[in-house]
């Protein structure tokens, strides 16, 4: 069936860096249909040999270059500013390779950011049922993050005159992310927390799922109120832990909490029912690995990707400060 639909005014960028092959006939079929609506670049840090075998089976309509911004430590950044530097369109969506938007959903992100500079929206699982059990532990991090506040995802929507006014942002961080979003504030644009829209991605193996606690735990570096709160969290499961009752009260306050994340914003059309009760496991993860973030910290940073990345993120003042000098 041909696509009738108008292009959209935007430029998906997907910075990329696998070790192997495995997903790549999903991805290209992701990819085909996407370059019917958006522009696509694939940044690809991957070595030769996969580059290669990227560039021969990416669509025609797909651009593929390599990074080219060696100043950033992150190689997230490094994609996205090279993807930066080629935008044509108005409006710039970052995404990971695990990160599948619909055509409805690039068309309403788009449309929001209408009235913001940047758009924040909200990931979920989403591979078939039943999910990977490390996706449903992950979920429960989703949910309090909710209950709370809002998720960080793995994709974020910009006007793409904002980054070009702001020079993009610091490669020298390990939460960009958040890095994006205060760099946006300290230039006096407005954020949109997008918590009803829901954008689905692939749950990631087993070990990369296991690389990456420690990793998550060091982005509340960049959230004093958060960390301080974390880092009370395995004092007081010490304190707790010969009376089960209080035990018990504890882990079911952490899954009512999370099942108020999971109601917020229409959030149970895409998080299942049981997802609430995962939620005391990722505390207990959190307690432990946030205490061991601290340690990297007073080693001297986070290995990231063969770097080591000393800071989480800066502060808005720090990034307006940057910005006025």
């Amino acid at each position: 069936m041909v696509n009738r639909s108008p292009r959209l005014d935007a430029d998906y960028i997907l910075p990329l860096k696998w070790s192997g092959e495995t997903g790549l006939p999903e991805l290209v079929g992701y990819l085909e249909v996407l370059s019917r609506y958006v522009r696509v670049l694939v940044v690809d840090g991957s070595p030769d040999e996969l580059y290669s075998s990227h560039e021969e089976a990416f669509p025609a309509g797909v651009g593929h270059c390599r990074p080219r911004h060696p100043e950033c430590r992150n190689g997230k950044v490094n994609g996205v500013l090279t993807g930066l530097d080629a935008a044509d369109g108005k409006y710039l969506i970052i995404a990971d390779d695990d990160v599948r938007y619909t055509p409805a959903q690039l068309r309403r992100i788009c449309a929001l950011l209408e009235d913001a500079d940047v758009v924040r929206p909200q990931n979920y699982f989403a591979s078939g049922s039943p999910l990977p059990w490390h996706a449903r532990w992950d979920t429960g991090r989703t949910l309090l993050n909710r209950a709370f506040g809002s998720d960080y995802p793995g994709t974020l929507a910009v006007r793409t005159e904002v980054l070009r006014r702001t020079r993009g942002y610091s490669g020298n961080v390990l939460f960009e992310n958040l890095e994006l979003l205060r760099t946006v504030a300290a230039a006096g644009g407005t954020e949109l927390r997008a918590d009803g829209l829901f954008i689905a991605r692939l749950p990631s193996s087993t070990a990369q799922f296991f690389g990456q606690r420690v990793r998550q735990a060091y982005d509340d570096l960049a959230q004093p109120v958060r960390l301080a709160a974390e880092l009370s969290l395995l004092p007081l499961l010490w304190r707790t832990a010969r009376r089960p009752g209080r035990l018990t009260a504890f882990a079911a306050a952490c899954s009512v909490a999370a099942e108020y994340g999971r109601r917020r914003n229409s959030g149970r059309q895409v998080f299942g029912p049981m997802s609430a009760l995962w939620a005391p496991l990722w505390v207990l993860e959190r307690a432990v690995c946030v205490w061991l973030a601290v340690q990297w910290r007073l080693r001297g940073g986070m290995p990231y990707a063969g770097e080591r990345l000393k800071t989480a993120a800066h502060s808005v003042r720090r990034i307006r400060r940057l910005l006025r000098g």
